[in-house]
C-alpha cells in the first residue's frame, strides 16, 4: 500500500491516506462542517475511513469526544496513525466494526451526535467496478437502509444524525431515517447555481417531531472558473461552518 502525506482543513490537518484507495475530498469536508455536536459530548463517524471527518470535526470543537468506526483494518490503521500524528489521541478513537452488524455488539452506549457519509451505492452492477481498494468505501452490500438503520441505533433520543449523500438518494434517506427519526432539515449541494444538486447534506433528530425544513442550497462554484466560491472555501479552510439555519 503506497501512502501519501497530506494536508486539510487549511494546512491544520496532516492526513495519511492510501494513493490507491479511497480518498478524503469535498464530501468529508462538508460532513465535518455539518456535523451537530452543540449539545453533543459524544460524536459518532460511521465509516470513518483514514479519520478526516472527525479530525477536521475534532479541530473545531475540542470539548467533543469523537469515535470512529471503521471495517476496513487498512483504512483503520491509517485513523490511528493521524489521530496520533495531529495529537487528538485524548479526543479521537478508533474501534473496527461494521454497519452491517448491531450496534449492540460494540458494547457502547448510543451516542449524542452520529454521522456518516454512506457507500453510494448498494450493488456492484450499479457502477462500473471500483478499484478493490476503493469497493468498500463505493458499495455497501446490506443496502443503505441497513446502514441508515444503524445510525438510527447508534444514536440516543433527541440525539442528531447527520448524512452526506447522492441527491438521487434523498427519498431513500427519509424513508430509511423516518422509522426512528424526524425534524428533518435537508441541504442540497449544487455543483453551479444553474444544475440540479449532486448531493445532499440531511440532519435528522431521534424522535423529532418538528415539520421538515428544505434550506437554501450550498452552491460550490461559480462560472468564472474559480474553484469554489468564497463561502465553500472559508468552509474547506475551517473557518466556518455549515449554517443550518
Amino acid at each position: 500500500m503506497i501512502i501519501s502525506d497530506d494536508t486539510i482543513l487549511g494546512g491544520r490537518i496532516r492526513l495519511r491516506q492510501a494513493r490507491g484507495g479511497y480518498r478524503a475530498g469535498l464530501d468529508a469536508a462538508l460532513l465535518a462542517a455539518a456535523c451537530d455536536p452543540a449539545a453533543a459530548n459524544r460524536l459518532l463517524d460511521v465509516g470513518c475511513g483514514v479519520g478526516a471527518v472527525m479530525l477536521a470535526a475534532a479541530a473545531r470543537r475540542p470539548g467533543v469526544s469523537f469515535t470512529g468506526l471503521e471495517r476496513d483494518p487498512d483504512a483503520a490503521m491509517l485513523a490511528r496513525e493521524n489521530i496520533g500524528l495531529n495529537g487528538f489521541e485524548g479526543q479521537v478513537t478508533v474501534v473496527e466494526g461494521d454497519a452491517a452488524d448491531p450496534f449492540a455488539r460494540l458494547g457502547l452506549a448510543p451516542f449524542d451526535a452520529v454521522v456518516s457519509n454512506p457507500p453510494f451505492f448498494d450493488d456492484a452492477s450499479a457502477l462500473r467496478g471500483p478499484a478493490p481498494a476503493k469497493e468498500s468505501a463505493w458499495i455497501a452490500p446490506e443496502g443503505l437502509a441497513a446502514w441508515l438503520a444503524f445510525l438510527s441505533k447508534a444514536t440516543r433520543e433527541g440525539g442528531s444524525i447527520t448524512v452526506i449523500h447522492r441527491a438521487d438518494r434523498l427519498a431513500d434517506l427519509l424513508a430509511g431515517l423516518s422509522p426512528k427519526a424526524g425534524s428533518f432539515q435537508i441541504r442540497p449541494i449544487h455543483p453551479f447555481a444553474d444544475v440540479p444538486a449532486k448531493r445532499v447534506l440531511v440532519r435528522a433528530i431521534k424522535t423529532g417531531k418538528a415539520p421538515l425544513r428544505l434550506l437554501p442550497p450550498l452552491v460550490l462554484h461559480e462560472r468564472d472558473g474559480a474553484k469554489h466560491r468564497p463561502e465553500v472555501e472559508a468552509i474547506l479552510r475551517g473557518e466556518a461552518d455549515l449554517d443550518w439555519r
